[in-house]
């Protein structure tokens, strides 16, 4: 594949600070966030000057608006009913009239359950294929800025939970592309330190990893050539960790936190301050330890490896969250030069 996604997720306020070589890297960006509030969908159309000048740097860049992200609730009632569909799809199509966007990215976390305090409904698995049925049969009235047809994109869970609580097959259909959020693969509910955003399963028994996520997706019924995989930007870090095989795999009082953007990461933390960088060669993914606390996270050498991953496999391409954690550039620059 010549054209491949390379995607990065923005917090709206700050695409301001987006430089004009990243907007060039680039060829998608998600806006974090819209919401569904009472089946309809919100955003902050500030960041319309900002829009405007990425597209004048880059006229290929795509930017979507991404509707959701953890703990945003609305979907499971505004899916539940044809009516409150329609609302949605109507009000998204105004949105993405007002703020001149190329599609809508779906990031419901998650369908079916109520794990991140938002309603939820066992008829979720039905309901989100049909919201973005509605969805899709309301953007293909429209046309973007340059006049092509809209984009409508998820992003989805990594996991087995995803799969099932879904109809990946029917959703495949309507979409561009599924996202898969290839990282938090090992997070704040892990009482053992580990890779959080590895390519590979590593030498243990759970199986989370950037391939199996493509392989049970894939086997849902979604084309490899439709699946987006994920890169963090960001790290995790579990604290009092035991000082034996370098604190990797070791059971821990703590869990898995948010830990350091890669920027903190490459000016404070990797090979400094006692810091030690290690290498994984079965999942492909590097750690950091210093005797105490274990860091997981995507660097130049992991994300070149995700990036001849997606190349070896015919996928779609790759994205990451979140954009501001890298000023360095380094990490955007890599998947740029891959892909």
């Amino acid at each position: 594949m010549s054209n491949y996604v390379k995607a990065g997720y923005v917090y709206g306020g700050r695409l301001r600070d987006m430089t004009d070589i990243a907007a060039k890297q680039l060829n998608v960006i998600n806006l974090a966030f819209g919401h569904c509030v009472d089946s309809r969908l919100e955003f902050d159309c500030s960041c319309a000057d900002d829009v405007t000048r990425l597209r004048e740097v880059n006229p290929e860049l795509k930017i979507l608006v991404s509707v959701g992200g953890w703990g945003a609730g609305g979907f499971s009632p505004m899916a539940a009913t044809e009516a409150n569909r329609s609302r949605f799809a109507e009000s998204a199509v105004d949105i993405f009239r007002h703020a001149r966007l190329d599609g809508i990215d779906i990031d419901w976390e998650y369908p079916c359950d109520s794990s991140a305090g938002i309603e939820s409904s066992p008829d979720d698995k039905v309901n989100f294929t049909l919201m973005l049925k509605a969805l899709r049969d309301a953007l293909d009235k429209e046309r973007t800025p340059s006049g092509q047809r809209p984009m409508l994109t998820i992003a989805a869970g990594a996991g087995e939970y995803f799969v099932n609580d879904t109809e990946m097959d029917k959703v495949a259909e309507l979409l561009d592309y599924v996202s898969l959020m290839t990282y938090d693969m090992r997070g704040s509910w892990s009482h053992r330190s580990g890779h959080h955003t590895n390519l590979y399963k590593p030498c243990d028994d759970d199986p989370a990893s950037v391939e199996h996520a493509v392989e049970i997706f894939h086997a849902a019924g979604v084309p490899l050539d439709k699946i987006v995989i994920g890169s963090a930007f960001y790290s995790r870090k579990w604290e009092n960790v035991a000082d034996t095989n370098h604190g990797y795999m070791q059971p821990c009082e703590s869990t898995g936190g948010f830990g350091p953007g890669f920027s903190d990461l490459y000016e404070n933390y990797i090979g400094k301050n006692g810091y030690v960088r290690y290498w994984d060669d079965v999942a492909c993914a590097p750690y950091l330890y210093n005797g105490s606390t274990f860091i997981s996270y995507d660097d130049e050498q992991s994300v070149a490896l995700k990036c001849e991953y997606v190349k070896a496999k015919s996928l779609r391409g790759i994205m990451y969250w979140e954009h501001s954690c890298d000023k360095t550039g380094r990490l955007l620059a890599t998947i740029d030069s891959n892909l």
